[in-house]
C-alpha cells in the first residue's frame, strides 16, 4: 500500500513537473508572434509608457497573456523607442531585445519650404509633434543664446540625413540641429564667409534665393556671382522668388501656387521684395540644399550683373554685364514665351 502511494505521489510530481515545464516553455521559449513579415516595427511612446507598451504590443504577438507573464519573471520596465521584433520570436528574446536595443531611424529631408513644413515632415518620422518642434525653435531663450530670430532661425536646419532615436524629443531634435550647423561651418567655410564679410544666416538666406533662381548645380557658382557682385556695387537683388515668398507670406499660403512674377507685384512691401529692399532678405525664402551654400561661399568669379532664362537649354541662363545686353537676352526669352504661348 505504501508503495502505491509513493508511485502515486511521483506520479502526480511528474505530471505536474510536467505542465510547470510546459508551462515555463510556453512563457518563455515558445514562438509568440502574431505577424507574417520577417520583422516588425514596434513604436513605445515616452507618454503612459506602461499601458502604451502593451498596447503596441498587444498588435504583434500572439498571446499576450503569456507575454506579461515572461515580463513580471524577468522585471522587465518599458522603454521609449522603436524596436525591431523578428518572425518567430519568443518572449524570452523579444523582452531582451525590448529592453536594451532602441533602434535609431534614418531621417532624410531637404526642400522644405519653411519651418512649419519641416516641423511637420519631421514629426511624421519621430516622436515630437510638429506644433512642439515650432516652438522650440521660436523659443526667446534659444533664439538670444544663439544670435538668432524667428526669421532666421530655419537657417541652422541644413539638409542631410541624420540619425535620430524615434522617441526624440523637440529639443532633442533642435539640438541635434544646431550641433550639424556648428559643424557644417568648417573652418574653410567660415574663412570663405567671413572674407564676404557675410554672417552665416546671410550665406543660407542668399543661398536660398540661388537655389530656386537655378535647379541646376553646375549653374549655381554663376547665379551666386551675380547677386555677390550686385551687393559689391550696392544694387537691389531683384530676385522673383523674394517677390514669390512675399506674396505667399501676405497670403499665409506657403503652398500657394504663383507660376509667374507681374510688374504690379513688385511694389508689394515686405522685407522680403528685393525689388524694393536693399541687400540680403531677413531669413530663407527655402531651405537651400549644400550645394546652393557652396555656390554662395564658393562663388564663379566674373561682372555679370543679370541673367534671364535660356530659351535655348532648359534650366540655364543667360548672363549679362550690362543692362542693354540683358534686355536683348530678355527679348530671346519673352519672344520665346510668347511663341510657346505661355506669356502675352
Amino acid at each position: 500500500m505504501k508503495q502505491r502511494i509513493l508511485v502515486a505521489i511521483a506520479l502526480i510530481g511528474f505530471i505536474i513537473g510536467g505542465v510547470f515545464v510546459t508551462h515555463f516553455y510556453r512563457v518563455f521559449f515558445a514562438k509568440n508572434t502574431v505577424f507574417d513579415t520577417p520583422t516588425k516595427e514596434v513604436l513605445i511612446p515616452s507618454v503612459n509608457i506602461q499601458a502604451a507598451a502593451y498596447d503596441s504590443l498587444s498588435k504583434v504577438v500572439k498571446r499576450i497573456d503569456l507575454f506579461q507573464q515572461a515580463a513580471i519573471r524577468k522585471g522587465y520596465s518599458p522603454i521609449p523607442g522603436r524596436f525591431i521584433l523578428e518572425y518567430g520570436m519568443n518572449n524570452n528574446d523579444m523582452i531582451n531585445r525590448l529592453r536594451s536595443e532602441n533602434k535609431p531611424l534614418k531621417l532624410t529631408f531637404n526642400n522644405q519650404k519653411t519651418i512649419f513644413h519641416l516641423a511637420g515632415f519631421v514629426a511624421n518620422k519621430i516622436e515630437a509633434d510638429s506644433t512642439a518642434i515650432v516652438n522650440a525653435f521660436f523659443e526667446t531663450s534659444f533664439l538670444e543664446e544663439n544670435g538668432l530670430n524667428a526669421e532666421n532661425v530655419f537657417s541652422v536646419c541644413i539638409p542631410n540625413t541624420y540619425e535620430f532615436f524615434w522617441n526624440t524629443n523637440a529639443q532633442q531634435f533642435r539640438k541635434r540641429m544646431l550641433l550639424e550647423y556648428n559643424r557644417f561651418w568648417t573652418p574653410k567655410r567660415e574663412a570663405a564667409r567671413k572674407k564676404m564679410k557675410l554672417e552665416r544666416t546671410e550665406v543660407i538666406a542668399l543661398a536660398a534665393i540661388v537655389q530656386l533662381e537655378s535647379y541646376r548645380v553646375r549653374e549655381r557658382p554663376a547665379v551666386a556671382g551675380v547677386y555677390l557682385n550686385r551687393i559689391r556695387k550696392r544694387m537691389r537683388l531683384q530676385a522673383d522668388p523674394t517677390v514669390i515668398y512675399a506674396l505667399k507670406r501676405k497670403a499665409n499660403d506657403f503652398d500657394l501656387d504663383i507660376r509667374r512674377v507681374l510688374y504690379k507685384d513688385l511694389k508689394i512691401k515686405s522685407p522680403y521684395n528685393t525689388y524694393r529692399k536693399r541687400g540680403i532678405p531677413p531669413g530663407p525664402i527655402t531651405m537651400p540644399d549644400v550645394s546652393a551654400i557652396d555656390a554662395v561661399l564658393f562663388p564663379e568669379k566674373h561682372s555679370y550683373l543679370y541673367f534671364v532664362a535660356d530659351p535655348s537649354r532648359t534650366g540655364y541662363h543667360l548672363f549679362a554685364n550690362t543692362l542693354s545686353q540683358h534686355n536683348k537676352n530678355k527679348k530671346k526669352y519673352t519672344a520665346w514665351l510668347r511663341q510657346k504661348n505661355i506669356y502675352r
